[in-house]
């Protein structure tokens, strides 16, 4: 009998999950009705998705958060779960490694999307653009003093924590103008491009920065991470942007060094309590905030789908999937 996949939402993969699945697999689909309790019924034995193998992730409401109520519902036939996004930060790792489930994301699919993102943060807050538009919407022409607090890309130095895939694409994209990139992660990247200055002390290479990049992921150890000190560190008028998640940056003490005019600006692709909006933010005519828009094209979302279908179907027919995340690796 071939293994039971239950795939959540799919938008745009729909031919590539049935060949990818063709001969190999039942695929069911998931009733988006259910609610929450509903679902796990279906999971327990003599539910329709009691014998299910593994779980193509989406954003369904009863599916956005991986807690451990959630799993330990699951059934001991479960083995896979691919989410279609490189964070899994809303997965209870720990809980999914208890019952032997393999969990796989989507790095590399994310970057260009990521990327580009962030270089539009990166422009919009040194030319002061968002603010600009804001003034050409209320039939005010030009901001009162733009040109005083704006700043050109060229020969400024852009410091990117985290110089993973998508940190090394805002790399490429921004030595264009040219800016100077530096960089820090806990070890220094292999194969990272020649103009890629590594620093290993965080708090050195945010003496230097005029814009810092954040692209970590979010964890225990990096919740708040971007904080009072590291802000502190950087120069007054630097620039903060964050195209990661919102929980690594210390919201309140971002909000003081706007309010004091430490940072001159920031750009916020994520924030800590999606999608809720500290209305406090809003007070800020010189930031640029965009609703987590980082992924939201049909290609690189398309690109994330298969990505994650693909895991599956690597799990069914070679027994693992290429992109297990770092802490189920042996």
């Amino acid at each position: 009998m071939a293994p039971k996949v239950l795939l959540g939402e799919i938008k745009w993969a729909h031919e590539e999950a049935k060949e990818l699945f063709d001969g190999i697999a039942d695929v069911t689909i998931l009733d988006k009705s259910l609610d929450k309790s509903s679902f796990f019924k279906e999971l327990s034995p003599g539910g329709k998705y009691s014998e299910i193998v593994a779980i193509f992730r989406s954003y369904v409401a009863f599916l956005r958060h991986f807690d451990k109520e959630l799993i330990d519902h699951f059934p001991p036939s479960l083995k896979w779960v691919a989410t279609s996004s490189a964070g899994y930060d809303s997965v209870d790792v720990e809980a999914l490694k208890a019952k032997g489930i393999y969990l796989s994301n989507t790095p590399t699919a994310v970057d260009d999307a990521t990327a580009t993102t962030a270089l539009y943060l990166i422009i919009s807050a040194m030319r002061q653009f968002s603010s600009a538009e804001r003034s050409l919407r209320d039939l005010k022409w030009k901001p009162a003093g733009n040109a005083a607090v704006s700043h050109d890309l060229t020969g400024k130095t852009l410091a990117i924590l985290g110089l993973g895939g998508i940190g090394l694409r805002i790399a490429e994209l921004v030595h264009a103008f040219p800016m100077r990139v530096i960089y820090h992660n806990r070890h220094k990247a292999e194969g990272a491009p020649e103009y890629c200055e590594y620093f290993e002390d965080v708090e050195e290479m945010l003496k230097q920065a005029d814009v810092l990049s954040i692209s970590i992921p979010l964890n225990a150890s990096t919740t708040g991470i971007v904080g009072e000190k590291w802000i502190r560190t950087m120069k007054r008028g630097s620039i903060i942007v964050n195209t990661a998640r919102g929980g690594v940056i210390d919201e309140d003490a971002l909000i003081r060094a706007l309010e004091d005019g430490h940072l001159g600006s920031v750009g916020l692709d994520v924030l800590p309590n999606e999608p809720h909006v500290n209305p406090r933010l809003l007070e800020f005519p010189n930031i640029t905030l965009l609703p987590h828009m980082g992924t939201e094209t049909r290609d690189t979302q398309r690109k994330m789908e298969v990505r994650a279908l693909t895991n599956i179907r690597d799990y069914l027919v070679h027994g693992m999937g290429k992109d297990l995340i770092p802490e189920m690796r042996t």
